[in-house]
């Protein structure tokens, strides 16, 4: 599922429908490329890596291919196994967004490459913090951060802990929200922040395969209590927001002073006007809010493999790691150190000193079931 909800994707306008990718056919020097992200992406990719790519390497061109979702990638995945089996084409070079364990096998099988043993230049520019595997390649990332109005606040006085956080919190009554957890990714990375300040500030303490009802009960129990000491203080006595884009409207038409949101988001809303340029941004520095990178990945038995790992050491440019930031709102998928000392100053608040995740899986559905039940049980979920 894609994380926002204040973009209709051509993807989403597909949802419940049996999709499958158009076929592309290949050729040698036509990189076939396909994304599973939104729209915006698909954009940039058009607008900005594709000329800059193709006139730094002549002769070589990119198919931009929209996949759909998750599922439209697996299904290229699987394609390209069975091509590895029978010798044949998969009809594929390079997936924009994937995660190297799907399809299941895909790596034993030899259809990924080994990105880290590939001999890109710019490799060692990744952020360490970001690797998750030698198959795919961390490009791009995007936190939650806070957002606030430095009209009202000043960045001096901006929370930089979590306790900072929860003492403005209840020193500004009525000036706090978030979103519900289960409506946007904004509200739903503030919960997860409560989570870990909960359980000792260690992300590692949850994994995709450890929940179980009885430490799911008391991990986040923990959690609950936070929630709810703050809860009276929030937005009107204790109301959340219907999602991400409604959490920005209370920002923008100053209802409220401060609300967690997605950094790609935020960049863009300030760029386009839709937030002010007095809006400042800044993220926790004891343990940052929960973001994620989108990792691309490069098909070993493509027939455009070798042209596709230029394209890979490409978008981990200056030129692109910088406009990531400028253009699309995302963060970068290097070391802040690789970043234009310009650029570090300008985003210097909201470079983390963490990435921290949450898994989904059963966490996911406990988090948010928990949430209505013991944090906000006069709340219509279906609303």
């Amino acid at each position: 599922m894609k994380r926002r909800d204040f973009m209709i994707t051509a993807a989403a306008a597909a949802a419940g429908t049996a999709f499958m990718p158009r076929m592309s056919f290949a050729a040698e020097g036509v990189i076939d490329w396909y994304t599973s992200s939104d729209s915006n992406i698909l954009d940039f990719w058009t607008n900005t890596v594709k000329p800059a790519f193709e006139a730094a390497h002549p002769g070589v061109t990119l198919n931009l291919v929209d996949a759909g979702d998750g599922a439209g990638i697996i299904s290229i995945g699987e394609r390209a196994i069975a091509a590895k089996q029978s010798g044949a084409d998969p009809q594929a070079d390079f997936f924009e967004s994937g995660d190297a364990l799907l399809p299941a096998g895909a790596i034993d099988a030899g259809v990924y490459t080994n990105i880290a043993e590939a001999g890109l230049a710019n490799y060692d520019k990744i952020n360490p913090l970001a690797i998750q595997s030698e198959y795919s390649l961390p490009y791009r990332g995007s936190q939650v951060l806070l957002a606030y109005d430095t009209t009202k606040l000043d960045p001096a006085d901006a929370p930089k802990t979590w306790d900072e956080l929860v003492a403005w919190i209840k020193a500004n009554p009525g000036q706090f929200v978030y979103n519900r957890p289960d409506k946007g990714g904004s509200g739903g990375n503030f919960v997860r922040r409560a989570i870990h300040q909960a359980n000792g500030l260690d992300p590692s303490v949850f994994t995709v395969d450890n929940y179980t009802q009885e430490f799911g009960d008391e991990a986040l129990g923990k959690a609950w209590e936070i929630l709810n000491d703050i809860a009276p203080s929030l937005y009107d006595n204790g109301a959340y927001a219907s999602g991400n884009t409604q959490s920005l409207q209370l920002l923008s038409q100053g209802v409220v002073t401060m609300i967690p949101v997605w950094s790609d988001q935020v960049l863009q809303a300030i760029d386009q006007g839709v937030l002010p340029e007095t809006t400042g941004l800044v993220q926790l520095q004891d343990l940052a809010l929960a973001g994620g990178f989108t990792r691309s990945i490069v098909i070993e038995n493509g027939t455009n493999r070798d042209a596709s790992l230029q394209l890979a050491d490409f978008i981990l440019s200056e030129e692109i790691q910088s406009a990531i930031l400028t253009e699309l709102g995302g963060f970068p998928g290097v070391s802040w150190d690789y970043i234009s000392p310009e650029l570090r100053e300008r985003f210097a608040d909201i470079v983390p000193q963490t990435i921290p995740t949450f898994p989904g899986g059963d966490w996911e559905a406990a988090i948010n079931d928990g949430w209505y039940r013991n944090v906000a049980p006069n709340v219509d979920r279906n609303s």
